[in-house]
């Protein structure tokens, strides 16, 4: 894969605690020189985001009810509307975890279509933290986003014990009955994960290591 297809698979993404305004800046400017597809940060961070790419053809993604997923939906829908006001064009959001494996599952599903409608077009992707799911969890989480109007189902918020691999995408990609895409996240950090997942069929890699693998890909 050329280096430009390559840097277009990448949400760029910095979701610590502790990152600082100038960490923000070298994210921007990483998004920059490599030309990737999207950024990925916390909303505080959407104004100096968009200050700092200066327009450039960058998608800017943010994310809600992050890392647990477990905030009320009504404050969830504050969360997108104030994305979206502040410029935000795409939306990661965290599933009701806890409430799904209570099997609460009507109020899951209505809280994902209720944040798609809100979202007016732009990209939702359902954060469903795989590494909690079972394989049959795995498998009605999917059908739960599709069903939903999800754009995407993605796999981890990078703060659980694991993600995106093999089997965990395997299972999505089996039970995806429409058009829904996958984004891969959580613990991708090297050129040869990143190819791999590629190869079963994801669309989206999401990475706070996304320039170092670029680098790694002009060595090889």
């Amino acid at each position: 894969m050329k280096k430009s297809a390559l840097a277009q698979k990448f949400d760029h993404t910095l979701l610590k605690s502790d990152a600082s305004l100038n960490n923000i800046k070298n994210l921007c400017n990483e998004a920059l020189k490599y030309n990737f597809r999207s950024i990925c940060i916390n909303p505080i961070w959407i104004e100096k985001t968009l200050t700092f790419l200066n327009k450039k053809n960058i998608k800017l993604c943010t994310v809600i009810g992050f890392p647990l997923g477990a905030n009320p939906s009504i404050i969830k829908l504050n969360e997108v509307g104030y994305s979206i006001d502040k410029g935000a064009t795409e939306i990661d959001m965290v599933m009701n975890i806890g409430l799904f494996k209570d099997k609460k599952y009507f109020y899951v599903a209505k809280e994902i279509s209720d944040i798609v409608k809100k979202c007016n077009g732009r990209i939702v992707k359902v954060i469903i933290e795989a590494g909690v799911l079972n394989q049959k969890e795995l498998k009605l989480a999917t059908n739960i986003v599709e069903d939903n109007g999800g754009d995407f189902i993605k796999t981890s918020t990078g703060f659980s014990s694991f993600g995106a691999t093999k089997e965990v995408i395997e299972i999505i990609k089996n039970n995806i009955k429409f058009k829904t895409k996958i984004k891969a996240s959580g613990g991708i950090n090297r050129l040869n994960q990143v190819i791999e997942l590629l190869s079963l069929g994801v669309d989206v890699i999401g990475s706070s290591s996304s320039a170092f693998i670029m680098e790694e890909l002009s060595t090889n």
